[in-house]
């Protein structure tokens, strides 16, 4: 059997880390059928559409997709495309584990963190309008039903992966219906499950607890917009965002993506790290249930890491992007490993 996935390479450096995870992903055996499709720029300038409607009919029939970056223009332009499939996908969970690599010099060694960031509405929604010249109103809205559903995601995780203790983090000391709203719904969901601690902190506090000592929390679980700044300080404690994954979660579809930019500047060049894209792309493995592929993926990729050889520029190494993915593919095919007991 051959898993359909549609596959966005994106623009920049997209395509280029994309293939790298491509390649990878099949060298595990696993059978794919590839339904390859262009969103935001590129996708403009071939259908006049950021967005075009054959990528929403792939995505409604694979009901799996594979994302590059795809650029975001700043203070104008068209509106984000990562923002735009998640309302389009109801696409609530923005799901991002935040573990070390061998051997990447940070100050936090061994950190293990799950963010569970909901992903469909509150401020980073970008409902916003200029109500007279010069005055701006941007909308922050909240509801139960989002709330109580991310909330219910989290916990489950929890349970299911035998992680201890869930923070819920917030600013309701000021906002106190919408962020008090957020806070009442994961009140309500964590009696629910007597097991894992529940803990409530307020975002600015936070930001300056995980600098002091990331290692106190397990699992954070966010409102759109801090999930979205709080999510980005932490890649920061194992290497950056060229290194950690993301997936964007509903209860039919799924979109898995690196989460860094677009890197223009160094596009075209084979020089940009595929990392963030292959665990992406491991977290869609075990979506698929193919446990195995992505235990022997992850494997390799640490091995390579912890060799050096072959590193890419970023991270300290002179290999080209096409020399770490055939180094790790190499890695994979030298040993079997077996199966790992967690997700």
């Amino acid at each position: 059997m051959a898993y359909q996935v549609t596959l966005i390479p994106g623009d920049g450096i997209g395509p280029e880390v994309t293939d790298a995870a491509v390649r990878i992903l099949e060298a595990t055996g696993v059978k794919f059928e590839w339904e390859r499709c262009n969103a935001g720029q590129e996708a403009y300038e071939r259908y006049g559409e950021y967005l075009p409607k054959e990528l929403l009919n792939s995505i409604e029939r694979t009901r799996v997709g594979l994302k590059g970056p795809v650029t975001t223009p700043i203070g104008g332009g068209f509106a984000s495309i990562n923002v735009a499939l998640r309302k389009h996908f109801e696409l609530y969970a923005n799901f991002r584990p935040i573990r070390n690599l061998p051997h990447i010099p940070t100050r936090y060694p061994d950190v293990d963190l799950i963010i569970v960031r909901e992903n469909t509405e509150g401020l980073y929604s970008g409902i916003e309008h200029e109500v007279v010249p010069g005055v701006v109103e941007s909308l922050k809205i909240i509801t139960e039903k989002a709330c109580m559903r991310i909330a219910r995601f989290a916990f489950e995780y929890a349970r299911k992966n035998k992680r201890k203790k869930i923070h819920s983090i917030h600013k309701a000391n000021i906002m106190k219906l919408s962020d008090g709203l957020f806070l009442r719904c994961s009140r309500a969901i964590s009696k629910d499950y007597p097991e894992i601690t529940y803990g409530e902190h307020i975002v600015d506090n936070t930001c300056m607890q995980l600098v002091m000592n990331p290692y106190q929390y397990d699992m954070l679980l966010l409102e759109n917009l801090y999930g979205d700044i709080i999510s980005d300080l932490c890649a920061a404690f194992v290497g950056g965002l060229g290194l950690v994954p993301g997936a964007n979660l509903g209860d039919t579809t799924a979109i898995f993506e690196a989460v860094h930019g677009s890197a223009p500047d160094i596009a075209g060049k084979n020089i940009a790290n595929p990392t963030a894209m292959l665990r992406s792309a491991l977290l869609m493995l075990r979506h698929l249930g193919e446990h195995d592929a992505a235990w022997r993926i992850r494997t390799a990729l640490e091995k390579v890491y912890r060799q050096r050889e072959k590193l890419t520029r970023d991270v300290g190494g002179k290999a080209s992007t096409s020399q770490f993915a055939d180094s790790v593919i190499e890695a994979m095919q030298s040993e079997q490993v077996p199966e790992p007991a967690r997700a």
